[in-house]
């Protein structure tokens, strides 16, 4: 692809122009042999690599690549170079695989500790996001290959996520969740971004053009290309229009044709959600999105060129990045533990160990450490049963394995609990009573609700060496240094979206505004278990301010401890987080150290009010009968109403799991059957839903 942009341009016919928009097959970017245009291969991301051995989406059928710390832990390190460290080898990985994009990594904020894919992502706050993921995209890309920021946007949940319309107004979506990709881009410069499948404000993000060309491109200075999450295509036309360059995977020319049909001005087959946009297209708008994947391929022709890795070396590197990330919650001085001594070591995951979460992020290892044998490399290890617990007090520690079970962190649904499985409890509680040296290592994607314990190590998903560096803590090889990324409540009511998540299964209403994380526990004076940026140290540390200035703070940082280690600067400015920085002190000294203070995203506002949506989130009968359909007896209650208009129990069910059942009927109140009873039609059910979304500012369904 020696040619200039431009002479390629002039050399493509319109179909050729619109089939470069969408990919080949589920993995690649499309070839023209006739003008030397290369087909690309992607793979998913954002701890290591899952590429596939087939042209396929399953699990656990791709080549094997180093397993790193999900992005959960990750950013408990406090540490961009660090994770430019992982993301520099996860690209080394994907040259010596052919792959020219990985996808990722994923900034999107962390909303509840209930989303299913929290551990894939970085923090409740936006500029940690930001610039951690910056650290892997720089990482990524100083490999050749591209990184693919996602999912963009507001994808904070896993539950209805494919349709799910977030409401939320302006200063709650730039401040909090498209701040994290404006600081990723201050940054960093990735090559691609992926825009997420739910609908903001009434368009999907795939067609949404404020949110692809007016805030992305205009506003934050995006000049890379922006595709699809798989599948998340709706309106094709529309989102050429809107800013989507590339359609992922490919639709065997479906789409290719109406967006071709949009040119020459025929009916398309979903109509515009936007007003903005007629359905129809210039050849011009095709060629500017045609234009970003020229230059897009061009920049990535080199890694078609495998290159090797070493693969010792990433293993070693996963459990050094594991180990400077994990949390120590709790200790009352048993940590660390002597070499030498007599250890009991139970639970499960102590001989199975999870260390990564579920979803299309499953990377098949290259080898996998395990906690029991990493242990008795320091210890007289003995593994002691779920069932067979008397003998706890016979040791002179207990370290007891406890966490989610596998894929109950995935993608694909929401947890409906931070609670540990009963069985885990009991356990824990078992040992503490026998041993009052009990160390609790868990290993969870997001915050659970923690048990009482003489020392909690928080492991979240270590990765393949998460053992390794479990070991390494416990017995004191290493310090912890990690910082929670996230706020650790004592129980979900406590959370700032409690009453909004994950919505009705149409609409989520982001009532909590800008209160999100910490920035709601501090607001409304609730105590958390464990603050944002908690974590203990084997060593003691004192922070003293040297110089403020506009835009930097200089500390010092001294370790008045018996132990060298690692200790996080945090600057805030009116309750906001403004920079941040991990420095090493040696024991008995001390160091100063500069905290630039990083910009504000873009509209904010200091000391505004709690913020609702600018509208009130609409009501259909698809919102109303859902929620009949997960009361008690309300399924009953829909076949009774179906009854009355000659639909079956097999009609009411799949009307009901459909997006828009609003040709069936629908319900104001759970007596709806003595509605109909009184009199009341369809029509008149009808006038009422209209009137309200009236009343909120929609535009009435009525006919």
């Amino acid at each position: 692809m020696s040619i200039k942009i431009k002479e390629l341009m002039s050399q493509l016919s319109l179909e050729e122009k619109v089939s470069l928009l969408s990919g080949f097959d589920y993995w690649s970017t499309k070839e023209i042999k006739r003008l030397g245009i290369p087909r690309l291969f992607m793979a998913d991301g954002p701890h290591g690599l899952r590429k596939q051995k087939k042209n396929e989406l399953g699990i656990d059928r791709s080549y094997p690549s180093t397993c790193f710390p999900t992005a959960a832990l990750l950013a408990c390190s406090w540490d961009e170079e660090l994770a430019q460290k992982q993301g520099e080898a996860i690209g080394k990985e994907a040259r010596s695989l052919g792959l020219s994009c990985v996808l990722g990594p994923g900034i999107n904020i962390k909303r509840s500790p209930l989303c299913g894919r929290n551990f894939e992502y970085f923090s409740e706050e936006p500029l940690l996001s930001g610039k951690m993921g910056a650290g892997i995209v720089n990482g990524l890309q100083s490999c050749g290959v591209s990184a693919c920021l996602k999912h963009f946007a507001v994808n904070n949940q896993e539950d209805y996520r494919f349709w799910v319309d977030v409401k939320a107004n302006e200063r709650t979506l730039r401040e909090i969740y498209l701040a994290s990709f404006e600081y990723a881009l201050m940054y960093s410069k990735p090559k691609a971004v992926m825009c997420s499948y739910n609908k903001i404000n009434g368009i999907y993000s795939s067609e949404n053009r404020w949110l692809l060309t007016e805030v992305l491109r205009e506003d934050f200075g995006y000049d890379g290309i922006v595709m699809s999450d798989w599948g998340a295509v709706n309106n094709r036309a529309q989102g050429v229009w809107a800013g989507l360059d590339l359609e992922m995977p490919g639709s065997y020319g479906i789409n290719d044709n109406e967006v071709l049909k949009s040119v020459r001005g025929e009916s398309p087959f979903i109509e515009s959600t936007e007003p903005r946009f007629d359905n129809t297209l210039s050849e011009e708008e095709i060629n500017t999105c045609t234009e970003r994947i020229l230059r897009f391929i061009s920049d990535l022709e080199s890694t078609t060129v495998p290159k090797q890795y070493d693969l010792t070396h990433h293993h070693e590197l996963a459990r050094e990045i594991a180990a400077e990330s994990m949390v120590l919650l709790e200790n009352n001085g048993i940590l660390p533990l002597k070499n030498g001594i007599k250890v009991a070591v139970t639970g499960d995951m102590a001989i199975r160990p999870v260390y990564q979460g579920g979803g299309s992020s499953r990377i098949v290892p290259t080898e996998v450490d395990i906690p029991l044998d990493c242990i008795g490399k320091y210890a007289d290890v003995t593994y002691i049963e779920n069932n067979n617990t008397s003998k706890l007090s016979e040791f002179d520690a207990v370290i007891v394995f406890a966490g989610m079970p596998d894929n109950f962190d995935t993608e694909g649904s929401d947890r409906t609990s931070m609670r540990l499985p009963e069985e885990q409890l009991r356990l824990i509680e078992q040992a503490r009573n026998l041993n009052k040296n009990t160390v609790v290592v868990l290993c969870a994607g997001a915050p659970v609700e923690v048990p009482e314990s003489p020392a909690v190590l928080m492991a979240y998903f270590g990765g393949q060496a998460m053992g390794g560096a479990v070991a390494d803590l416990l017995f004191g090889v290493k310090n912890p240094c990690g910082k929670l990324a996230e706020t650790f409540p004592y129980k979900i009511e406590d959370t700032p979206c409690y009453l909004n998540f994950p919505g009705d299964g149409v609409t989520v209403n982001y009532g909590e505004g800008v209160y999100v994380g910490y920035r709601w526990y501090n607001k409304m004076q609730i105590k958390p278990k464990y603050p944002f940026g908690y974590g203990l140290s084997y060593t003691k540390f004192e922070q003293s301010v040297l110089e403020e200035t506009e835009k930097s703070v200089t500390v010092c940082v001294a370790n008045t401890g018996d132990y060298d280690g690692k200790d996080v600067v945090f600057v805030y400015e009116d309750g906001i987080l403004r920079g941040f920085k991990k420095v090493f002190v040696k024991k008995g000294e001390s160091v100063e150290v500069e905290v630039e203070k990083s910009p504000l995203p873009t509209l904010y506002t200091v000391n505004s009010t709690l913020q609702s949506p600018s509208t009130a989130p609409k009501v259909t009968m698809y919102t109303e009968v859902r929620k009949l359909y997960h009361i008690p007896n309300g399924r009953s209650l829909l076949n009774e109403i179906g009854g009355k208009f000659g639909a079956d129990e097999a009609k009411v069910e799949k009307l009901i799991n459909t997006r828009d059942c609003s040709s069936f009927v629908g319900n104001m109140l759970r007596n709806m059957v003595t509605m109909f009873d009184l009199g009341w039609t369809f029509k008149d059910l009808q006038k009422r839903i209209d009137k309200i979304n009236k009343q909120n500012g929609e535009k009435g369904m009525g006919k």
